[in-house]
């Protein structure tokens, strides 16, 4: 298969692509995460820019959800931002379709940032969060767990109640950037950023009822930039969330 850009980036990252597997990998785990019984931590996206001025307070609100249980952040810079001179290092025109397609699900027409999301539901009551709400279905039962050599497995065990069809999507986040930046709306300021996507990779619908196995190689981030791996399911048609966890390690 011919190298694409992207998948060169990648390797250059320590990313591989995701590919579903029928069993699970040889050798056991080094670390493992897995689902709460009842309770689907929250999905919060953000749609930031360093090129939008009014972005930089809900980057700091984002980096005080590190360490919270209850909560995976996600943090998707856009790309439309860097007309006004400043091309930010993060965005990608992967995350801002990904923007524009929420708001086609959401009825919208237009796209703005700072953008929060909660489990696929607009939120502009941050930094608070909303109450949780009831689970539209039985969440499945999601564990994380790396292998040696890097690899990570994320295991899918639907349970009684669960939606007939599940889908879903990989994300790898860093923490601990920081950016100088020198042009646009943020010029002359230090921008500091975690939980900074770097990878999206969505994984294909399947049947509940037979479950899945999917696997992504990734190796863990710099001290100073540590890595998280995530793996959410979602509903395939409204891709609202139903479980998520998130591997540290």
């Amino acid at each position: 298969m011919r190298s694409t850009p992207l998948a060169r980036a990648l390797r250059g990252m320590g990313i591989g692509g995701a590919c579903l597997v029928a069993a699970a990998a040889s050798g056991a785990a080094s670390c493992t995460a897995r689902s709460h019984p009842t309770t689907p931590p929250r999905v919060v996206e953000l749609y930031t820019s360093e090129g939008c001025s009014s972005c930089p307070p809900a980057d700091r609100w984002l980096s005080t959800l590190k360490g919270r249980g209850d909560v995976i952040a996600l943090g998707y810079h856009v790309t439309y931002w860097d007309r006004l001179g400043w091309p930010d290092r993060f965005a990608s025109e992967q995350f801002t379709r990904r923007q524009y397609e929420w708001a086609e699900r959401l009825g919208r027409r237009n796209v703005y940032t700072p953008q929060v999301l909660v489990d696929g539901l607009d939120w502009r009551g941050w930094p608070r969060l909303p109450e949780p709400g009831a689970p539209a279905a039985t969440p499945p039962v999601l564990t994380l767990a790396r292998e040696p050599g890097g690899k990570v497995q994320a295991r899918v065990e639907p349970q009684p109640g669960s939606s007939s069809q599940l889908g879903g999507y990989w994300a790898v986040v860093e923490h601990g950037h920081a950016s100088r930046v020198r042009a646009g709306e943020n010029s002359g300021e230090t921008l500091r950023h975690d939980h900074v996507v770097r990878l999206h990779q969505a994984v294909p619908a399947f049947a509940a009822h037979a479950g899945l196995v999917s696997q992504l190689d990734v190796l863990p981030g710099a001290a100073s930039n540590p890595r998280r791996v995530v793996f959410v399911v979602t509903t395939p048609g409204s891709q609202r969330t139903l479980q998520a966890v998130a591997l540290d390690c």
